[in-house]
């Protein structure tokens, strides 16, 4: 059984944690605020260029266009967003088995003289070391998220995307993020960026006229929107990040409440009962003196 000098030194050890974690959970409180904001303002964006790129999708032709091109898949691209700290529940766990039963069930079957190929850009070291474990190609780890240079990280990351795809390096792109729908809730997804989905032709849509041509405005756009997704997916990764950490510091904080009770509780019953060990040794002493006494 601990001695009370061990219980004592255990309650300022737990309350030393304590502290900490309530400090993890304020800064992450403030960063999930920040996150959202940015989340808010790229969602309007994305949304208005996703409704364009669905029209733009239904014209004749547009099935030729390079980045609809559908080509025999050789070499796949995944870029995996985790984070490059833990305590944050199962949010890199999630994104990052998510990712690798992707790979699995896409490539199931389809080997063929050494293809596909995969290859994984991974954002975060929580990733980097989880695809290392799982003997991954791993061809670039992202660990360094400046916030205010994401947006631009993203638009050059967006450029030399499309310009990989266009030369035909990749056949298909994957980008795997978690998406965030409340603070309680984030959900693992993998979408496809490239190449996009041509849909059936909608003649009514052919009354629209793109200068000079649907080909150049599919140039200019399809990055544009590759930068935008980039941004978007970062943005909610990162939000889910901070959620998540807040939730998890939230639950420490409130187990190392519970486990100070609790030692507190022990620490009083052992002082308790050396105090009564103390009192029995003193009466005893004491009624054995009066009886030597009377002898």
């Amino acid at each position: 059984m601990p001695s009370m000098r061990d219980i004592k030194l255990r309650i300022e050890s737990v309350t030393s944690t304590g502290q900490i974690i309530r400090a993890m959970d304020s800064i992450a409180s403030s960063k999930l605020h920040k996150a959202q904001a940015q989340l808010r303002g790229a969602i309007p964006i994305l949304d208005g260029l996703q409704e364009t790129l669905d029209k733009l999708s239904q014209f004749d032709g547009v099935e030729d266009h390079p980045f609809f091109a559908k080509r025999p898949v050789k070499n796949i691209l995944y870029i995996v967003l985790t984070s490059n700290q833990g305590f944050a529940g199962g949010f890199n766990a999630n994104i990052s088995n998510l990712a690798l039963e992707h790979m699995a069930e896409h490539t199931a079957g389809k080997k063929s003289a050494g293809f596909p190929q995969e290859h994984i850009i991974v954002g975060g070291k929580k990733g980097e070391t989880f695809f290392k474990r799982h003997k991954k190609n791993i061809i670039r780890t992202v660990t360094d998220f400046p916030e205010s240079q994401i947006y631009h990280t993203t638009e050059a990351s967006s450029a030399w995307l499309a310009s990989e795809f266009r030369e035909e390096h990749y056949d298909e792109i994957y980008v795997c993020y978690t998406h965030f729908e409340n603070v309680l809730s984030h959900q693992p997804r993998v979408e496809k960026l490239l190449p996009l989905d041509y849909h059936k032709p909608d003649h009514s849509a052919k009354e629209a006229i793109y200068s000079p041509s649907i080909a150049t405005v599919l140039d200019n756009m399809v990055p544009l929107y590759l930068h935008m997704v980039l941004f978007n997916s970062y943005s909610d990764s990162h939000t889910s990040e901070q959620a998540a950490r807040m939730v998890t510091m939230n639950t420490a904080g409130k187990n190392a409440e519970e486990l100070i009770d609790q030692l507190n509780l022990q620490f009083n019953r052992e002082r308790q009962g050396a105090i009564t060990q103390e009192l029995t040794e003193i009466v005893s002493g004491n009624s054995a003196k009066k009886k030597r006494t009377r002898k």
